[in-house]
């Protein structure tokens, strides 16, 4: 084939999707995370991280909720002060947990550590055998009434915990300004299923109370909202699409809302479930931050911190 005949086009024809106004600048000496944060491209995800910070500035502004979904990781790799303190600053409104992250806190209150060495204890089933774990949690979900689990282990607690870790506990700490904590398990899921005192039915009782408080306050998220799913991959995606769904069933509008998925790989039931299909027809916004939450969350706490003065 003979390639002289090819037609071509001028460069300032053509143009471009990526444009020098949207390269990176260098940040001056002595700036603070947000001229870090302002100096990034605009570009990608840097662009998408400053939509985060602008949802989450927006519905500050306008008391409308924000609602934090955290797995099991989030809580084990430190960050219960980052969160309580984006709580105390209006950034959280309420804290949506799987059984994984409750318990990883609620050993934190309760010991000062998490997070065993599962590969040593679990050839001879000592694996989730810690008895105060069990015992305690199970004894505060069977005693609720009336209440969900989030509340329940908040509430017990204000008791149990040691005063040198209390202040570390998400769940201590929400219960104690009154933010709700919602935890949603499947039976079997979790460690202190296997203990003697668990009650299938108190468990159950408790988390299907918490999924209809999640309900009550997703109602909420309509016209400026929003929604993070934070180190979850499975159970905090379906729990959240489920709510969604209940809540447009019973006529409540759910509309222009803004989700974001923060993980360190991106899943299929995040980005579906939390990122996609909760704006089909109905406007809003969803974002996919990959990163390491032990990084990326205290980065924007602490955005959000210097943007609220």
């Amino acid at each position: 084939m003979e390639f002289s005949g090819l037609r071509t086009v001028s460069l300032d024809v053509r143009g471009g999707k990526i444009r020098v106004e949207d390269f990176a600048s260098p940040s001056p000496n002595n700036a603070g995370v947000r001229d870090l944060i302002d100096s990034l491209p605009r570009i990608l995800a840097a662009e998408s991280l400053r939509g985060v910070i602008a949802a989450l500035e927006a519905a500050r502004a306008r008391r409308k909720p924000i609602l934090w979904g955290l797995g099991g990781h989030v809580i084990k790799t430190g960050l219960a002060p980052v969160l309580t303190g984006l709580m105390q600053r209006g950034y959280a409104t309420a804290f949506v947990l799987n059984g994984a992250a409750a318990i990883h806190d609620f050993e934190i209150a309760l010991a000062g550590c998490t997070s065993e060495d599962v590969g040593a204890a679990l050839p001879d089933g000592s694996f989730g055998s810690a008895e105060e774990t069990g015992s305690e949690m199970n004894r505060a979900i069977s005693a609720a009434s009336g209440i969900g689990m989030g509340e329940a282990l908040g509430c017990a607690l204000q008791r149990l915990a040691n005063p040198m870790f209390a202040p570390k506990s998400l769940l201590h700490e929400a219960y104690r300004a009154s933010v709700p904590v919602t935890v949603h398990v499947a039976i079997g899921t979790d460690t202190p299923h296997t203990h003697p005192a668990c009650d299938g039915a108190a468990v159950g009782r408790a988390t299907h109370h918490d999924f209809r408080l999640l309900c009550s306050l997703m109602r909420e998220l309509n016209d400026g909202g929003v929604f993070l799913n934070v180190g979850s991959a499975v159970m905090l995606p379906e729990v959240f699409l489920k709510a969604v769904s209940a809540v447009r069933n019973l006529g409540h509008p759910l509309k222009d809302f803004t989700t974001v998925n923060f993980d360190f790989l991106q899943h299929y039931r995040p980005q579906a479930n939390v990122v996609e299909r909760p704006h089909a027809q109905s406007g809003g916004r969803g974002f996919s931050i990959t990163g390491h939450h032990e990084i990326m969350i205290p980065l924007l706490a602490a955005a959000l911190r210097e943007s609220a003065g």
